[in-house]
């Protein structure tokens, strides 16, 4: 068999179906890939006059977007550069050959043009059974023409009567689609996709109400004003020391109408090696880690192109809210998701330090004021440091401790203060936490009472981050407050003796594990503490509690593992060391069981029939 080589033909009846349900991810993009064009004929005509290749006055630019419910039609009418009968051939009738590529590699140091694929026009069949369009070129020697297709590979081009320069895009909409002949659908869609183009585009009209007179002679005076959808300048295209707070404020609540005033925010603008402006806001946040993902919007040259950004922004900025724009982030041919590229990892590292800088920033400049947003901010740097090494790395120097009074420390601080006490037998600091101070008052001022210090992390990100620290830190042992290793693992200057003797101890456990009985695995131990510490103490197995939790966070169950909890009894309170050691008969049992529920109560672990009996039997003591 001879050897055959060729070209394979695409038969251009197959090309709409394609176009009408697989080239876009949402039909209604159709409408900010035409407005996209109109936009792109307009910034040609403005290059051309920059250049001295038009002469005149070019008039109002403002593109037109037109319902029609009687013709069942909506235009998109521009005022740019036109065509002339040739560029409608050349640029209508041969799919994917874009009028944009060729006009940027004549004008490339001074167009800034949206479209590079040559396939937005197309995509008015997703939604038309018929489309014309009318246009008339800048050129004087060019005719007005018309051309009309019906989604088939037959079109008609003739000679037409148009006065104005520009185009107009008439979709003939389709049954199936008359949703977009509704003027709230076009007004939502005109909001998601053209909020920022560069070119004013006007829908209709709006009442404005101005008041006329004063006091008694005051009166309200409606009008109709041009509704124009957009704001061509928005503050990301602006240098920034040509803003103001108030600009940045102003900005944000254009994005965010309603939502609380932002903390602060970091203006992206990066011309080398790749092109990227926007500004990112720091929002406050709730205590719980909600991860409002679809906040941040991603444009390119002004054009809405998506709100995942999750391929561009680390993860743990996905907390941030705000606006990223730029030419040289790769989208697929429909402009809706990004292309793997080594760009977009650029870009990622860039942001990533950005926001390291800022927070160093703010930090150093004024470390009261970054105290003060702690609560808020100190979610994005945990969550920062747990995601992204490099992150970890700058935020040792800005991210903070807080502990239960409130005071705050950088990590290398910290570890200073309670080197000295809270040094434990494998000369690893302990630092002591509570994640519900509340709950854990009577151990936090037994902790005190020792000179140690205990942080305050009640955050859901904490348990994580706790883990993060250990393992990156290697000296450092996070324990709660309420753990049986606290008086373990903590080195103590004194060891207090306990005023009961040997046996007298054994006697007060034996006379405990009769009066509780099955712990379920926890243990009962008598440690000779300071008689103003409570006469029982109940501690939960670190381990077994970080690993309930852990699984808790992960949305896994246990299945019915029990609340491992272990008794430790104070031999030095006087309830035990001389009132308890003395007594006789079922007192004492009665008596030991009644001070173990008292502890449990104090955890907040009695409950239901237990508590019933034991509020019963209170009663009981007191009459």
């Amino acid at each position: 068999m001879t050897k055959q080589t060729g070209n394979i033909e695409v038969q251009s009846e197959n090309i709409f179906p394609i176009i009408k349900k697989f080239l876009y991810s949402d039909q209604e993009i159709f409408l900010r890939e035409l407005i996209s064009n109109a936009v792109d004929a307009t910034s040609k005509l403005k290059t051309l006059s920059s250049k001295g290749e038009i002469d005149g006055d070019l008039g109002e630019l403002t593109i037109d977007i037109i319902i029609d419910k009687e013709a069942k039609t909506l235009t998109i009418r521009d005022r740019g550069i036109g065509m002339t009968e040739a560029e409608v051939k050349k640029y209508l009738n041969q799919v994917a050959f874009s009028s944009a590529e060729s006009f940027v590699k004549k004008y490339k140091d001074d167009a800034n043009i949206i479209g590079h694929f040559g396939l937005g026009f197309y995509s008015a069949f997703m939604v038309s059974d018929v489309v014309e369009v009318f246009t008339r070129s800048y050129k004087k020697s060019g005719k007005a023409q018309r051309w009309e297709c019906d989604g088939n590979p037959k079109f008609i081009l003739e000679p037409t009567q148009k006065k104005e320069r520009g185009t107009d895009i008439v979709l003939h909409i389709s049954e199936d689609s008359v949703e977009y002949l509704e003027e709230q659908r076009i007004q939502t869609l005109l909001d998601k996709y053209c909020k920022f183009l560069p070119v004013p585009i006007r829908f209709g009209t709006k009442t404005e109400t101005n008041y006329e007179g004063e006091g008694e002679d005051k009166k309200a005076v409606e009008t109709q004003v041009d509704n124009i959808v957009n704001n061509p300048n928005p503050a990301w295209n602006k240098k920034a020391n040509k803003l103001k707070d108030e600009d940045y404020k102003a900005f944000y609540s254009e994005l965010y109408p309603y939502s609380t005033p932002p903390l602060f925010w970091i203006h992206l603008d990066i011309d080398f090696p790749f092109k990227l402006t926007g500004i990112l806001y720091f929002p406050k946040v709730t205590n719980a880690v909600e991860v409002q993902k679809n906040k941040i919007q991603l444009y390119s040259n002004q054009v809405y192109v998506t709100d995942d950004v999750s391929n561009i922004v680390p993860e743990f900025l996905t907390l941030l809210q705000g606006v990223i724009d730029s030419p040289d982030i790769p989208l697929n041919v429909s402009r809706s998701y990004l292309q793997s590229d080594a760009n977009v990892k650029k870009i990622t590292s860039y942001i990533t330090k950005k926001v390291a800088d800022k927070l160093a920033q703010l930090f150093k400049k004024d470390r009261t004021a970054y105290e003060d947003k702690w609560k808020d901010i100190g979610v994005f740097v945990k969550y920062g440091m747990l995601s992204e090494e490099k992150f970890h790395d700058k935020g040792l120097k800005f991210g903070l401790l807080k502990n239960i009074d409130g005071d705050h420390f950088t990590i290398d601080e910290y570890k200073e203060k309670v080197k000295p006490v809270q040094t434990d037998k494998h000369d690893k600091l302990v630092f002591l936490y509570s994640n519900q101070k509340d709950q854990h008052y009577s151990y936090i001022e037994s902790a005190k009472s020792k000179s140690y210090d205990v942080l305050e992390f009640d955050n859901i990100i904490d348990n994580h981050f706790m883990q993060h620290l250990e393992s990156k830190l290697g000296d450092v042992t996070f324990v709660r407050v309420d753990s049986d290793t606290v008086d373990n693992l903590v080195q103590k200057d004194e060891t207090t003796e306990s005023v009961l003797s040997e046996k007298e101890q054994e006697k007060i456990k034996t006379l405990f594990t009769d009066a509780i009985g099955d712990l379920k695995g926890g243990t009962i131990e008598l440690k000779p503490l300071s008689p103003t510490d409570h006469p029982i103490q109940i501690t939960k197995p670190e381990f077994m509690r970080r690993m309930k939790e852990m699984q808790q966070l992960q949305g896994m169950q246990m299945g019915d593992m029990p609340e491992y909890h272990n008794v430790v009894v104070n031999s030095n309170h006087p309830l035990i060391a001389e009132k308890l050691i003395k007594m006789k008969g079922d007192k004492k049992n009665a008596f030991a069981s009644h001070l173990h529920k008292l502890a449990l109560l104090n955890q907040n672990m009695l409950k239901g029939e237990e508590l019933s009996a034991f509020v019963k039997k209170s009663i009981e003591y007191m009459s």
